[in-house]
């Protein structure tokens, strides 16, 4: 019974060590991690998120990788620019680990490797830039630094997905100068400004006085041309009057003769008396002529429009004065008592 009470205690013993060991080699990785195993101190495998086996007591898990994205702050730093200024920059970067044995077993430190690997990049690169082109291209220094960081890192089974500059601080007397550069830039553009626009106002008030007067000269050249039209007309109207004065008095119509001289003489009182600097008009003819060459006109306008038209009508009486008589029927008919102007001063006076 002892012998038999002690084989049971070592088969009890032996169970108990096979499925420590079994636990032993079940290994649960989580979410986001990858795990390395050495064999005797050397890398053969990484286990996977979920559960793996490993071979007790020969394996063991070496290191344990985020494999997620981690984010890494870059302290500040002190930064010479091509043109000797000085500034302050921090800035974050941004990793992820592609590969756990080559993050593991090719650089020591991964984190402390990629900081100063990114410090030393944004001195290189911001300095290599002036002053003017850090603060304004920003960007471009970005993507400068994860190319080059990236490059540097992939050795190491690293991915940089990014790298940003936080803040760039220049000298607060830079600051100021910077300030009284911008001012006088805006106010050298306002001036630019106000020029142009005077410019263009004394443009336009130009073309607008170019067309006013080219307008005034067109309106002139209209206007000249209707008065000469006018006067052509008045000329062609007067010639035609003429000629039929002129083919009257052929045909011996004496009453057409009174007519325009005493049109005449009526338009030249008319004109005398409008003169401007006519006070006193003195007349050297007696008012009795001047009514005779009215009544000559009276006579002519009831020969044309009185009963002189009707047939067989009889003579017309004659105009105040000495004139000849004209029958109605035979206008070219006269008498032979000579023909006195109208308004003489030497024949009768009025009535």
């Amino acid at each position: 019974m002892p012998e038999l009470l002690g084989f049971d205690l070592w088969v009890i013993a032996a169970a108990i060590v096979l499925i420590i060991i079994l636990i032993a080699g079940v290994k649960q990785v989580p979410q986001g991690y990858n795990y390395t195993v050495e064999r005797f101190g050397r890398f053969v495998r990484t286990l996977k998120p979920g559960l793996n086996l490993i071979v007790p007591v020969v394996d063991r898990v070496g290191a344990k990788m985020n494999m997620m994205e981690q984010v890494l702050d870059v302290p500040t730093q002190e930064v010479i620019t091509r043109d000797n200024a000085t500034v302050s920059a921090d800035g974050v970067a941004f990793y992820q680990v592609l590969d756990a044995a080559r993050a593991a077993y090719e650089v020591r430190g991964l984190e402390n490797a990629i900081l100063n690997l990114t410090m030393t990049n944004i001195r290189s690169v911001m300095g290599s830039m002036d002053l003017d082109e850090l603060l304004s291209k920003r960007d471009e220094i970005n993507e400068r630094l994860l190319r080059v960081v990236d490059e540097a890192a992939s050795p190491w089974g690293v991915k940089m997905t990014r790298i940003e500059i936080k803040d760039i601080n220049p000298p607060d007397d830079i600051v100021q100068a910077m300030g009284r550069q911008m001012k006088a830039e805006r106010d050298k553009r306002a001036n630019i400004l106000d020029a142009e626009g005077l410019r263009q106002s004394e443009i336009l008030q130009a073309e607008g006085e170019k067309q006013s007067q080219i307008l005034k000269a067109e309106g002139e050249k209209e206007a000249a041309f209707r008065e000469a039209e006018a006067r052509e007309r008045l000329a062609e109207a007067e010639a035609k009057a003429t000629t039929m004065v002129s083919e009257a008095i052929a045909k011996g119509d004496v009453q057409a003769i009174n007519y325009f001289v005493a049109q005449k003489y009526v338009e030249a009182l008319g004109n005398i008396a409008t003169a401007g600097n006519q006070k006193v008009l003195m007349l050297p003819m007696e008012a009795s002529s001047l009514l005779g060459a009215l009544g000559g006109i009276g006579e002519i306008s009831k020969e044309v429009f009185g009963n002189g038209g009707s047939e067989g009508g009889g003579s017309t009486k004659p105009a105040r004065g000495k004139q000849s008589t004209v029958s109605a029927a035979n206008p070219a008919e006269k008498t032979s008592q000579p023909v006195q102007p109208w308004g003489s001063g030497d024949e009768g006076a009025t009535e």
